[in-house]
């Protein structure tokens, strides 16, 4: 009963500077906007303080998993610290879900019984986040690696929040509306609660070791059994551990006994057909005919 498994390097070499870039930037920038937000009395300001301290938070947790990861596995952790990204999402979930709704409990009152707030102090804060988040957009953009990337990307959509507060800080300004400014903040909150749903919505399946949605286990199964040395399989798992590697285990119930060269050439053929359909690192055990496994509960 060979056991075999695949190669896989599990060291991932990520950039990590352009992210702390990125963080010190944004945590820096947090700390004003805070001061900023008490300071012309806007919740919208307040609220884009509650998302930027999140993303600060996701940022400093990422430049840590990229600055792990670099060190590879150990006796403790076999694959690695890949996976701190995803303690990491589910941190910054909560932190930006509690964040959101004490803004939303702060701006609602505030749009039925408007309060005075500083628009030209909005304006002046609003241009200086579309300069900070801008530039630690670009930072991050320089990055190779596919972290680095998202990153960009969200960061690009707070310089699109902050873009927002500039054009409420003018119509305050010119207008009077001050009901722009809770209105805003409710907005903000809103869609910070949506990408908070729509991330753990990824990031749950990983931590209870789903199927990857891309892989289809009934056609892995099926083309795995069509091969003519192999009569059955059963104990067959997939999943991913970080959203890039894909873990696949299964037993093979082999139509007849092997010799060592005929099991080599399966071990090739399956390996080539399981990367083939995404499945790059595999742990394949083969079973002779008759053999009885105690694991044989289900395919």
């Amino acid at each position: 009963m060979p056991h075999t498994h695949g190669h896989h390097d599990h060291t991932r070499h990520h950039g990590g500077g352009h992210i702390g870039a990125a963080f010190f930037l944004n945590l820096s920038f947090t700390v004003v906007e805070l001061v900023g937000g008490l300071f012309t009395n806007s919740v919208a300001i307040l609220s884009d303080a509650a998302h930027d301290f999140g993303d600060s938070l996701s940022l400093g947790l990422a430049w840590y998993f990229q600055k792990r990861a670099r060190k590879g596995s150990n006796k403790q952790y076999p694959y690695g610290y890949t996976r701190v990204s995803l303690l990491g999402a589910i941190i910054n979930a909560v932190v930006l879900s509690v964040g959101s709704v004490y803004i939303l409990t702060e701006a609602v009152p505030r749009i039925f019984t408007p309060q005075e707030t500083n628009a030209g102090g909005m304006f002046l804060l609003a241009v200086i986040g579309i300069l900070v988040n801008g530039a630690a957009a670009l930072r991050t953009r320089k990055g190779a690696s596919v972290n680095e990337k998202v990153v960009s990307l969200h960061l690009l959509e707070d310089v699109l929040g902050w873009a927002a507060v500039l054009v409420g800080s003018a119509v305050i300004h010119f207008t009077g509306l001050t009901v722009i400014d809770p209105i805003l903040s409710v907005v903000i909150a809103v869609f910070v609660l949506t990408n908070v749903f729509r991330n753990i919505r990824q990031v749950l399946p990983i931590l209870l070791q789903g199927t990857p949605a891309e892989l289809d286990r009934e056609e892995i199964a099926a083309k795995l059994t069509a091969l003519r040395q192999v009569s059955a399989l059963h104990d067959l798992h997939i999943w991913s551990l970080d959203e890039e590697t894909v873990i696949l285990t299964v037993h093979l119930v082999l139509a007849e006994v092997l010799p060592p060269d005929g099991l080599a050439a399966l071990k090739g053929t399956v390996r080539a057909l399981l990367a083939e359909l995404g499945a790059e690192h595999a742990t394949i055990e083969f079973e002779t005919p008759g053999e009885d496994c105690t694991l044989a509960s289900c395919i």
